[in-house]
């Protein structure tokens, strides 16, 4: 048997019923500050600094999901001694 179920609602009802903290003004005064040094020209500030552990992570969990998924299809069980 199958069953679906569609809900109709926005991204911001979806968030208030999930309990989610609303967090954009926070994120707009961080977005401010960041570009408020930038068009400063703050010494010692280097935009891509940020972005680098996210960037850094996303290619590291993207091999890493790339190995499991030839693990799962070579059927070897994660190197965990099982085949």
């Amino acid at each position: 048997m199958q069953i679906n179920v569609t809900f109709d609602m926005t991204p911001e009802e979806l968030r208030r019923i999930m309990g989610l903290p609303d967090v954009q003004e926070f994120q707009k005064e961080l977005f401010a500050k960041m570009m408020e040094k930038m068009n400063s020209g703050e010494e010692g500030y280097d935009p891509m600094s940020l972005y680098q552990p996210l960037l850094n992570g996303g290619v590291n969990a993207m091999s890493e999901f790339q190995r499991m998924m030839f693990a799962m299809m070579s059927g070897k069980n994660g190197g965990n001694g099982q085949s």
